[in-house]
């Protein structure tokens, strides 16, 4: 029927389980024909075991910090150069506003404003170099 191989204290034994009738069972070890009873048979769960690490804190202990707002970003459409700024930093600005001009493919491509603020910082200079994505201006 099966065979195992089995290693007990260093000694390696081959088991055969030639026939099992009810509670009588044949079995050869090593060689050596056995007859035996079975008791029970050893039924293993299937249910996998959980291994988790302790909970240093539970959830809802400690401080909670708060992230302070970042304001609205306006990033580069797509790659290429400043060729103007129209704004300087503490300029309110509306919604739809031109704020530079971008030079890309040998075009002039208008930047605006998508809400309503005021200019806090202006990352590039006339005549940089951006990336698409950049960040121009932080309102």
């Amino acid at each position: 029927m099966k065979k195992y191989k089995f290693t007990i204290k260093g000694t390696d034994y081959n088991v055969h389980i030639k026939n099992i009738e009810g509670q009588d069972a044949t079995i050869e070890v090593n060689g050596t024909e056995y007859n035996v009873q079975l008791h029970q048979e050893v039924k293993q769960s299937k249910t996998p075991k959980l291994v988790r690490k302790p909970v240093v804190k539970k959830p809802g202990e400690g401080t909670i910090q708060k992230v302070a707002a970042s304001g609205i970003k306006v990033t580069a459409p797509l790659p290429g150069n400043v060729f103007k700024i129209l704004v300087s930093v503490g300029d309110e600005v509306k919604k739809g506003d031109n704020l530079m001009i971008l030079e890309a493919m040998k075009m002039e491509n208008n930047v605006l404003a998508e809400k309503d603020g005021v200019i806090k910082t202006i990352k590039p200079s006339e005549g940089d170099a951006v990336l698409q994505g950049d960040v121009l201006i932080e309102m």
